[in-house]
């Protein structure tokens, strides 16, 4: 998709895999917080830049949602697919620095940036610069950095007594699965595609047996863990099962992890959060030919049965 070099925009892809053909994803360079003391946490001074159909992006979508952020954290969406110059505003430039493209918003933030230009982008209105761009880290700022402000849901999705449950859990879902999707759809050798493959239906069976026992991942309780992985699951059937080959089975499939996701999906304010439109758009609309498929069209609405 293309990276700056020196604040320069070079549109040929450059590589991201290694010697045995496996996909490395890179580090996300910007790694501030809400709370430093560049940083204090005000209402209206932090924009979001995003990319509804990315999980990454998606996660801070839905933390800014599910905690009642709209009137303090602003946001705006990149079109679906990505472009020659990457992800892309479209005809009209975004309002927030009039940038027509994604790597506008990082030569803003350094004039010598080198490296990929990535979604989400948390932005600071009044530094005019970039905060972090690692998303892990902006939703567990959305989780906490705003606690006391008016209209906003004081529940914690990484409470002090789940933390080392949480992290625990994050700690193989993120390599099998958030990103073992993507460790099958880029790898460049049969090995890596197979080594992913088999690493990401284990943790998923896994996953399913955990919830034959319990309603979420650390029981009753809707955790950060739960969202992490809800991220990458709405999206398995209509992206990654046959884009990124990840086509053992669909989530459909799965006698408990179909649902858990449906119960994740219904609950108050997510449904708004998923576009499906955009998650076909960013898998099948930025790889040519560009066409998007009319399916498959899991139904997230459907009865869960999985209320305690």
């Amino acid at each position: 998709m293309g990276m700056l070099i020196d604040g320069r925009w070079h549109s040929e892809d450059r590589p991201r895999n290694g010697t045995g053909g496996e996909f490395v994803r890179p580090e996300s360079p910007f790694r501030a917080a809400i709370g430093d003391p560049a940083f204090p946490a005000q209402a209206g001074r932090y924009h979001l830049f995003v990319n509804a159909g990315c999980p990454w992006a998606y996660r801070t979508i839905l933390y800014r949602r599910l905690k009642g952020l709209e009137d303090i954290v602003s946001l705006s969406f990149t079109l679906s697919a990505a472009g020659p110059e990457g992800w892309t505003f479209g005809d009209v430039p975004e309002a927030i620095l009039g940038a027509r493209h994604l790597h506008h918003v990082y030569t803003a933030a350094d004039p010598a940036f080198t490296g990929r230009c990535t979604v989400p982008v948390l932005w600071d209105l009044e530094a005019e610069t970039i905060v972090n761009n690692e998303s892990s880290e902006i939703i567990r700022m959305l989780d906490a950095a705003f606690d006391g402000f008016d209209g906003v849901n004081p529940q914690r999705f990484y409470p002090a007594h789940r933390a080392e449950e949480i992290d625990a859990l994050n700690e193989w879902i993120y390599p099998d699965v958030n990103n073992g999707v993507y460790r099958c759809g880029f790898a460049r050798s049969q090995t890596a595609y197979d080594e992913a493959f088999d690493r990401l239906f284990a943790a998923l069976d896994r996953l399913d047996a955990l919830l034959a026992t319990r309603r979420y991942l650390c029981g009753e309780e809707i955790t950060e863990a739960d969202w992490r992985l809800f991220a990458t699951l709405v999206r398995f059937d209509l992206a990654y099962h046959g884009q990124f080959r990840c086509n053992r089975n669909a989530l459909i499939d799965f006698e408990h992890l179909w649902p858990y996701t449906r119960d994740l999906y219904q609950q108050p304010g997510v449904a708004d959060t998923v576009d499906v439109e955009a998650i076909r758009g960013i898998y099948y609309g930025s790889r040519p030919p560009g066409i998007l498929p009319r399916g498959p069209n899991p139904d997230f609405t459907a009865a869960h049965q999985r209320a305690g």
